[in-house]
């Protein structure tokens, strides 16, 4: 009788990336329309018109400075500043709303003896399990742990908020010993964490107080 194979260790998950539509179609259509104002001023100076009163002053002005002057370094400094935050922006993935989930266990490898033809066949445009990559919004999140808050016994009202690394749990409680509930909430944040299948799971931290007296 042999051993079942080892499961296959699962690849890093990859986060979705923002396609920044909108910023991506502002910065090209101001680009666009400088370069074509540009262009057209160049075009008129060689067709034998004056320049552009902006190009003149700028560069009379450009001509009062040196490279080693303060206002150039500082512009040089604001505008390094400036394409570097671009830079990270753009390497940035984005969508921080998105929580990534683990992609689905890849099914046992079969003999090919006993592999149905059909489904050797169907096999070929088939995509693998770590191809397809699935998220969940921190607020729907946020909803599914708090369903899962208000079964426990005693606890009146609840608050969940989840990010990235942690999911904070504000409850009340009108009856029970708070001690309970919270071990309670706790055990029960813990289930609902895992069964969201998470690829990086946050960790709970869970704070219990006693429901006001009008409110019981």
């Amino acid at each position: 009788m042999t051993a079942p194979a080892p499961p296959a260790p699962r690849r890093p998950v990859r986060r979705f990336r923002s396609a920044r539509r909108l910023p991506a179609a502002l910065l090209a259509l101001a680009l666009l329309a400088a370069a074509g104002l540009l262009l057209y001023d160049l075009a008129a100076v060689q067709a034998g018109r004056s320049a552009l009163q902006w190009r003149r002053a700028l560069a009379d002005a450009l001509g009062r400075y040196a490279p080693a002057d303060p206002e150039v370094l500082v512009a040089a400094g604001v505008l390094a500043v400036i394409g570097a935050v671009l830079l990270l922006l753009a390497l940035a993935p984005g969508l921080r709303r998105v929580l990534m989930m683990l992609p689905p266990a890849p099914e046992p490898a079969q003999e090919p003896a006993q592999k149905p033809a059909a489904e050797a066949a169907g096999d070929s445009g088939g995509a693998p399990a770590d191809a397809v990559r699935a998220g969940i919004g921190r607020r729907d999140a946020a909803r599914v742990l708090r369903d899962r808050v208000m079964e426990v016994p005693g606890v009146r009202s609840a608050k969940v908020r989840v990010r990235r690394r942690r999911v904070a749990v504000a409850a009340t409680s009108h009856f029970r010993e708070l001690d309970d509930v919270r071990a309670d909430l706790e055990r029960v944040l813990a289930s609902g964490i895992g069964e969201l299948a998470l690829a990086h799971p946050p960790h709970p931290r869970v704070r219990v107080a006693r429901a006001a007296a009008g409110k019981r």
